[in-house]
């Protein structure tokens, strides 16, 4: 699932006005309906970021492959949950009914599901939690950026991606000056990991400095890495790889500078173009 968004595309020193299609991101909420001693109960087990479509699957894949069922049989019914939200009319809960609990432990799901979740925003227990917790937007006026810094970004986290030449399968966030130097740089097989180090990291050793600062990111750019930049006041994040819909929609939201397909030449402007220096 997919929808276009208005970009603008700066390229060999000239910039168009295109129609980009961007990958929709949404919340998930799965319940599970069960019986126990005798009473139906339902829990909460996950909330995840999704691209919408085969929501049914998802599920059944995640009870299966989490050991919470050892097979589909023992799922009596799938129900879409809730009404119709957001831009897209969808309904972001879905409930699986089960027959059998001798493999479901609570405990053990919220301690896995809810507390634990590696990136972020799945951790939380209900829709009503993902909102961010930021409540002024950021300031227009910095940090301001040369596109000659931002297209070097990329070559710039490879040179600092340690363990990349080694897998092939690790993501990277680098905190960036405003003179192209290289302040800092984590990585983890998680994007989201990822820039939890780098932000603990600069926070921890007073580094961070949002005024003449980005931050690039080596994958795509979502919700999550975008609330992640906002909590740490980072006015322009630049992905490698291409922003999603809620990302694009959270970034305008608060006033961010989101950038994506970040290349040598080229990059995608998704919001507020004022912080990136052009030349004339």
């Amino acid at each position: 699932m997919d929808i276009k968004y208005n970009v603008s595309k700066y390229k060999d020193s000239k910039i168009q006005e295109i129609k980009d299609s961007i990958s929709v991101e949404e919340p998930l909420e799965m319940r599970l309906r069960f019986k126990k001693n005798d009473k139906w109960q339902t829990q909460n087990i996950s909330i995840t970021m999704r691209t919408p479509n085969n929501d049914k699957d998802l599920i059944r894949g995640f009870l299966f492959n989490e050991g919470i069922i050892e097979s589909l049989k023992e799922i009596d019914s799938i129900e879409q949950k809730g009404d119709d939200v957001g831009d897209y009319n969808l309904k972001n809960i879905i409930e699986a009914t089960i027959n059998n609990t001798k493999n479901l432990d609570i405990g053990k799901l919220k301690r896995n599901f809810l507390t634990n979740s590696s990136c972020g925003i799945c951790g939380k227990t209900s829709l009503d939690s993902i909102e961010v917790l930021k409540k002024e937007k950021l300031n227009l006026s910095y940090p301001l950026i040369k596109e000659e810094i931002i297209m070097n970004a990329p070559n710039l986290l490879i040179n600092k991606q340690s363990e990349f030449a080694k897998t092939g399968g690790i993501h990277a966030s680098a905190l960036i000056s405003d003179s192209g130097d290289v302040v800092s740089s984590r990585e983890d097989v998680g994007r989201h990991n990822a820039l939890d180090k780098l932000i603990g990291h600069t926070l921890n050793n007073e580094t961070i400095k949002p005024q003449k600062q980005f931050i690039a990111c080596s994958g795509r750019l979502n919700f999550e890495l975008v609330q992640k930049g906002l909590m740490a006041n980072i006015g322009l994040m630049a992905g490698v790889g291409a922003p999603t819909s809620l990302a694009i929609d959270l970034a305008k939201r608060y006033d961010m500078t989101l950038l994506g397909f970040v290349k040598e030449n080229s990059f995608n402007i998704y919001s507020n173009i004022n912080r990136v220096i052009l030349k004339n």
